[in-house]
This record gives structure tokens, C-alpha cells and sequence, in this order.
């Protein structure tokens, strides 16, 4: 009876140590991606959004030198990392222009493909 017993221990450890190690496995990190290259943000919740709220504060003074408006926007990105609001606002904005891009392309497309029937 005592064989029996020492596996059931010893799966029953395994599972703790398995739940442990589970447990234990940090957060992927947080990453921007932009222009195909990736840039790693704090693991710090405040420090990201004191990043965002820095960019977005500084970008409006973009008039001065060594500042600049391209500020802004990448504060919003970094905050839409933290605030569904400002994510929503970003995913909006992509779609709108995804939707114009292909507009413009199907536009493009169209009138090549007159310039060139009326040719024949």
C-alpha cells in the first residue's frame, strides 16, 4: 500500500512545482512598433504613462527648437498601451486611414485602367 501511495505524492508535487513556475513567469514585455522596428517600453505602468503624457505635453510646444509636434502622436501610442479610450481613438484613426489608402489606391487603379482603354 505504501508504493501505491509515494507516485500520488509525487504528482501531486509535480503539480505544485508546475503551478509554482507558472506563477512565476513574468509578463511579455511591452513593446511599440513602428516603421518594422520594435521599441521596448517600461515594465512600470506610471513610468509609461508619465512617457505619454511627457511626449504629448512637450509635443505642443513643437514650435520651440529641439522639440517638435512629431511628439504627439507617439504620446498617444504610448497611451493607448494604458487607456481603452485612447487605444479606441488609435484604432480608429488606422482604420480611417487604411480605408482612405485603399480609396486613393482603388482611385489610382481605376484611372490607369481608363488612360489605358482609352488608348486601344
Amino acid at each position: 500500500m505504501e508504493t501505491s501511495g509515494k507516485p500520488k505524492k509525487a504528482v501531486r508535487n509535480m503539480k505544485n512545482q508546475q503551478d509554482h513556475v507558472i506563477h512565476e513567469q513574468k509578463p511579455a514585455p511591452r513593446v511599440i512598433r513602428l516603421f518594422g522596428k520594435e521599441i521596448p517600453l517600461p515594465q512600470s505602468r506610471g513610468l509609461r504613462i508619465a512617457i505619454g503624457v511627457g511626449l504629448c505635453f512637450l509635443g505642443l510646444l513643437g514650435f520651440l527648437p529641439v522639440l517638435g509636434f512629431w511628439m504627439i502622436p507617439l504620446g498617444i501610442l504610448v497611451l493607448s498601451y494604458e487607456f481603452a479610450m485612447v487605444r479606441r481613438f488609435r484604432r480608429r484613426l488606422i482604420v480611417w486611414w487604411e480605408r482612405r489608402r485603399r480609396r486613393g489606391a482603388a482611385v489610382g487603379q481605376a484611372k490607369t485602367d481608363k488612360s489605358l482603354s482609352d488608348r486601344v
